[in-house]
């Protein structure tokens, strides 16, 4: 190599060293000044709260608090929150919102279904129950063949007694009235009364001037005998229950009702019941209670309904199905299918401007024909998603997009 060339590829040499030297301190110098410059950024920007993006409903006064998952807290900042409906929500673009096949309606004033269907089953009306007791003590001479479960007709004999004191009470009447004074025979007649003598027994026994200690027990009323306590030749104390019998002219149908429908139930409202066992046929009742306590498992309330039963052949167990005429009219409906439940509250999403979505707290009343009535929490018009909001409320609460409340406020 030529004394020149040597020289100028030493002078190539140094002038690329000098260039990377340069370049490498420059670097240097401004990666100091971002990183000197971020920390005053972030120190300039405004916390509001902390809050675990899982549950962003709860909110924290320091970063040192975990959430009720057990996780860290993030902090958000000022310029992350707006207080216009306009920047709340999550944004999902047309391309998405396709591919999610989100489907928007709006809440409209429309007509619920006038009737309202339940199931339930049949059950001995227990306000019509008989107690068939001793009124004295004594014995029981014969029972009548009967059995818990039998049918029994009214006046129909149960069991035959031998009360002692019905006889030693019979003997004195009798001999008070041989005295011929008629003040002291009244007192007589009606203490033969009070031991539970029949009128006709007393003039039975004041015709033939003979007493008669033995009486046959009768049933009270037509039924069912659900309790029979007597047995051929077994002691009695007085006020024991003989039998227990619970008439079926008229019979309970106890209808399940959800308790987000069992607003529009009163008492006396019309319900007509159908029967598997009686194609075809229609039995009508009437609502006689709503019981106060709800089904959790079922979220129902029982809804008591009194059915005729003149003929007998609505019997206790049999399953139903009743229709209850809920008076229906105008309403604020949205479709079923667009209504979140999530056991603690009831929302809706929002369908907003620009492809924006924000879930909104309603409160439910009647449902039928695939419509929901809202009694608050929406306006007529507003529109909602009726397919997809499920996906659309998870995107929600991970992005920390608060519910609008039921207040009405936004």
């Amino acid at each position: 190599m030529s004394p020149n060339a040597k020289k100028t590829a030493q002078l190539s040499a140094a002038v690329a060293a000098i260039a990377l030297v340069t370049g490498a301190t420059g670097y240097w110098i401004g990666q100091r000044g971002n990183q000197t410059q971020a920390p005053a950024n972030q120190a300039a920007r405004k916390i509001l709260y902390w809050y675990d993006p899982m549950v962003p409903q709860e909110r924290y006064d320091n970063p040192e608090t975990l959430s009720s998952m057990g996780m860290k807290t993030i902090p958000k900042y000022a310029d992350e929150e707006s207080s216009s409906e306009a920047s709340q929500g999550v944004t999902i673009d047309a391309a998405a919102r396709q591919n999610l096949g989100l489907r928007v309606v709006a809440a409209e004033i429309g007509t619920l279904p006038s009737s309202l269907t339940v199931t339930g089953t049949i059950d001995f009306n227990q306000r019509n129950v008989a107690l068939v007791q001793a009124r004295s003590s004594g014995f029981v001479t014969r029972v009548y063949l009967r059995a818990p479960g039998d049918t029994i007709s009214s006046g129909a004999p149960i069991v035959d007694l031998q009360l002692p004191e019905w006889g030693g009470a019979q003997t004195e009447f009798l001999a008070v009235k041989r005295l011929g004074k008629p003040d002291l025979t009244a007192a007589a007649r009606q203490r033969l009364k009070l031991m539970g003598m029949s009128d006709g027994l007393i003039a039975q026994v004041e015709r033939s001037g003979r007493t008669n200690g033995t009486i046959t027990i009768t049933s009270p009323i037509s039924g069912v005998i659900q309790t029979l306590d007597a047995r051929a030749g077994g002691t009695l104390a007085q006020g024991q229950t003989l039998a227990q019998i619970s008439g079926i002219g008229t019979v309970w149908l106890n209808a399940a009702v959800p308790e987000a429908q069992a607003g529009s139930i009163r008492n006396g409202q019309i319900a007509i019941a159908s029967l598997s066992a009686f194609p075809g046929e229609k039995f009508s009742g009437r609502v006689v209670a709503i019981l106060p306590t709800a089904q959790v498992e079922s979220r129902t309330l029982t809804v008591r309904i009194e059915l005729s039963n003149r003929s007998g052949r609505l019997r206790p167990g049999m399953f139903a199905s009743v229709e209850l005429a809920n008076g229906g009219g105008q309403a604020l409906v949205v479709p079923s299918e667009a209504v979140i439940r999530t056991g603690t509250r009831t929302l809706v999403m929002l369908a907003l401007d620009n492809g924006r979505f924000r879930p909104a707290v309603v409160r439910t009343g009647r449902e039928g024909g695939g419509k929901v009535e809202i009694l608050q929490g929406l306006r007529p018009g507003e529109k909602i998603v009726a397919s997809g909001q499920f996906l659309l409320d998870s995107e929600a609460t991970l992005a920390g997009v608060a519910a609008r409340p039921l207040e009405g406020g936004r």
